[in-house]
């Protein structure tokens, strides 16, 4: 076949769906090998997607704002030289459209990936040929039969056809909400179900029954009903909303889940007098005022020397069903820093960091914190950290109960920086304070180690000269 159709690749980490963001390309538009065709938005990052092949794009699968699974259809292109397949025979609506969903479900269940390729479709994931399609067997189509709805009340029902389907993801939200797809009424082009009606009757099923009474005749003086969904029933106020929990949100909603469900956590605290840092930096920057790393970078130093004293923080905790539980230790060290991002909270990671200096680790954050701000950070970036750094004191606050970044065992935050009276050698001065807080997974370590730690970070911002001659 002269056809190419191109199958949304498996983005790994777990990853099933991508949301489609926008598409760079037009039907009808000629395209190169690598050409960049649509961007796709994951649970970790934003992605373009290239060509792997050349030729005239014939169909785009989707609309920007649909979820796609992988291994369905994104694109087909139509290669150089090659005549358009001839249409088929189109049936009268709605049953042309039945047989369109069909024709889709086939193309995402059963169709391979072409070998042919650029070998370069998504960096880190293989070419075509490398994808792993799973195969998939099609549901028989059940008989006319067993698609009409039970009769309510035993009066007799119109027959009712089969529901008009055509997204994989509309079929599986109705399975997630326990909705009968048969039972719904779609509000699309010929009867079409849409997401929009399985969250209607998603609405209406878990709506609250009002109990049994005598018919009363109807108030034609009443106001005309609300529809379905309109009015919350707990609090009776008007719904102005409804946010789907997909992609980055989805992502950290199951993280922070996890970890409140999984971890035991405790939580240390200590303030810590930033002044003499702070004068250390300000000299550096006097005398090389483009090579001064940045204050997060000497924290950064100082947490990767903690951990290096106490590597109980630098742990991963695994379950397995065969045997005990584990903690994982790691030769090496991939800080995380959190990031606060237009898509949410990110976490990309510098791996190896205890190889880095301070301004080894600067340029590292500077890097990082560009390329996740963009979207464009790798999902090895924001998912490999064994060990968690957040700056919470650039929103203005003191400290934080932080939650662990799960699956890792430890979160340390620093609060903003504020002047505060301090007594020192015995005499009540004005200095620069911080709040550093550690939460940490009780599995892994106890107390003293949290608590030494903590200490060993506070006592390196105190006295930086000291520690920095060592490091």
């Amino acid at each position: 076949m002269s056809m190419k159709t191109f199958l949304l690749p498996d983005l790994g980490e777990g990853l099933t769906e991508a949301e489609l963001v926008k598409w760079l390309v037009a039907v009808g538009d000629t395209v190169v090998i690598d050409q960049p065709i649509a961007e796709v938005e994951t649970a970790k990052s934003m992605v373009e997607v290239p060509s792997p092949y050349a030729g005239t794009v014939h169909e785009l699968h989707g609309t920007v704002g649909e979820m796609v699974l992988v291994d369905s259809p994104l694109f087909s292109v139509l290669e150089e030289g090659s005549a358009a397949p001839a249409a088929e025979p189109q049936p009268a609506a709605p049953e042309r459209e039945v047989a369109q969903s069909y024709r889709e479900e086939e193309r995402a269940g059963t169709q391979e990936p072409a070998s042919e390729g650029s070998g370069n479709v998504l960096i880190g994931y293989g070419t075509p040929e490398g994808l792993s399609a799973k195969a998939r067997k099609r549901r028989p189509r059940q008989s006319a039969g067993t698609q009409l709805a039970p009769a309510a009340r035993g009066e007799a029902v119109a027959p009712r056809r089969a529901p008009l389907v055509i997204s994989p993801l509309v079929r599986k939200l109705a399975r997630e909400l326990g909705i009968n797809i048969a039972e719904v009424t779609g509000s699309g082009t010929g009867g079409l179900v849409l997401r929009s009606d399985i969250e209607a009757a998603a609405a209406v099923s878990s709506a609250p029954v009002a109990p049994a009474s005598a018919p009363v005749a109807p108030d034609t003086t009443q106001a005309p009903a609300q529809p379905a969904g309109d009015i919350d029933s707990r609090s009776g106020l008007p719904i102005a909303s409804r946010t789907p929990i997909t992609g980055v949100r989805k992502t950290i909603a199951s993280a922070m889940t996890r970890s409140r469900s999984e971890i035991p956590e405790a939580t240390v605290w200590v303030d810590v007098d930033v002044t003499n840092l702070l004068a250390l930096r300000a000299d550096m920057k006097a005398k090389d005022p483009k090579n001064t790393p940045g204050l997060l970078a000497f924290i950064a130093r100082f947490v990767v020397a903690g951990l290096q004293k106490y590597p109980e923080l630098n742990t991963r905790i695994e379950q397995s069903a065969e045997g005990p539980a584990e903690i994982i230790g790691f030769d090496g060290i991939n800080l995380g820093i959190a990031a606060q991002t237009d898509r949410g909270l990110m976490v990309p990671s510098i791996r190896n960091a205890q190889n880095l200096s301070a301004r080894g680790l600067n340029a590292e954050l500077a890097r990082l914190t560009e390329v996740t701000r963009a979207g464009k950070a790798s999902v090895a970036e924001l998912t490999s950290g064994t060990f968690t750094l957040n700056n919470y004191g650039v929103f203005g606050v003191d400290g934080s109960a932080a939650i662990i970044n799960y699956p890792e065992v430890a979160i340390l935050g620093v609060g903003r920086i504020i002047d505060k009276p301090w007594v020192v050698e015995g005499e009540l001065a004005v200095r620069k304070l911080t709040e550093l807080t550690l939460a940490f997974d009780h599995r892994a370590c106890d107390g003293g180690t949290a608590a030494g730690f903590l200490r060993f970070v506070a006592d390196a911002m105190e006295n930086p000269a000291a520690v920095l001659a060592d490091l």
